[in-house]
């Protein structure tokens, strides 16, 4: 055997190096907020097409937003008391009553950032997004104080905390000996 050939199972036949070749990842997952943001442009649009007379996107207004809002009233879960049951305004009620169930504040509010962010997202401009609209807002600020009234607990805002600041003094002290 001369020096030039390699006999078989030596060093570079087992070690074949640095692969040039690198598995392809598979695309990232999309996180639970876009995944959720996703579902509910998707059913938004499914409600402005099965709108009576069906709904182009751009002819949508901050009124189609509110409605769409109260047509999913129909699947919410919390309990929201009218004045006239005598549980209006009580935290937890004793017994059962016949009042509806609607979605909460809460979730409408997500919902109302999800979509607004998802009209942009999706080529709609920012001054036209029905769901910035100020009758949004105002609707959004009655169902949550509705809401807190029938159930009997006053709404506050969170305060935000402020930034403590720490202000320093520059004390310039000169001491004279005296004799």
């Amino acid at each position: 055997m001369d020096s030039g050939t390699q006999r078989p199972g030596t060093a570079s036949e087992r070690d074949p190096g640095p692969s040039i070749l690198t598995p392809s990842s598979p695309p990232a997952m999309p996180s639970r907020y876009e995944s959720q943001k996703r579902r509910d442009w998707n059913t938004f649009l499914q409600y402005l097409k099965n709108h009576k007379p069906p709904l182009a996107l751009s002819r949508c207004s901050g009124a189609h937003a509110i409605e769409f809002l109260k047509y999913l009233d129909q699947f919410g879960k919390t309990k929201v008391h009218v004045a006239s049951c005598p549980y209006f305004g009580h935290q937890q009620p004793p017994s059962p009553c016949a009042c509806p169930l609607k979605q909460a504040w809460g979730s409408l509010d997500a919902l109302i950032g999800r979509l607004r962010a998802a009209y942009e997202e999706n080529g709609g401009r920012p001054e036209s997004n029905p769901f910035a609209a100020r009758a949004v807002r105002i609707y959004l600020r009655e169902v949550r104080e509705s809401q807190a009234k029938a159930r009997g607990i006053p709404y506050e805002k969170k305060k935000r905390k402020r930034p403590t600041t720490i202000t320093t003094v520059r004390v310039d002290v000169c001491f004279v000996e005296t004799e």
